[in-house]
């Protein structure tokens, strides 16, 4: 596998994520194309470690970030689901008001 292959494969990732993202009302689904992004750049940042400079640095950083990743998700999930649980729905259009 070439660097330019896994640059496409993460810019593809990138890019259904952000249109997820983008095209979605329900919180949970957002999350997902938020953590499609998320997955497209940490691939792209290990392909060009990897590649350009195949030190294990790089691999134990980013396991580092996909750890943080893990947790941020964690709490966001736990977040829609309170909101679900309070509030009857999903949509983000209930989402923006958190405060009570």
């Amino acid at each position: 596998m070439t660097l330019d292959a896994v640059l496409v494969v993460s810019a593809a990732l990138f890019c259904v994520g952000l249109y997820g993202a983008l095209s979605q009302q329900v919180v949970v689904m957002v999350m997902m194309g938020l953590e499609l992004m998320l997955n497209g750049v940490i691939l792209a940042v290990a392909g060009l470690w990897w590649f350009l400079a195949p030190a294990p640095d790089g691999q134990v950083l980013l396991l580092v970030v996909i750890a943080a990743m893990t947790v941020e998700m964690a709490m966001g999930f736990a977040v829609a689901t309170l909101l679900h649980r309070s509030r009857e729905s999903d949509m983000t259009d209930t989402a923006t008001d958190l405060s009570g």
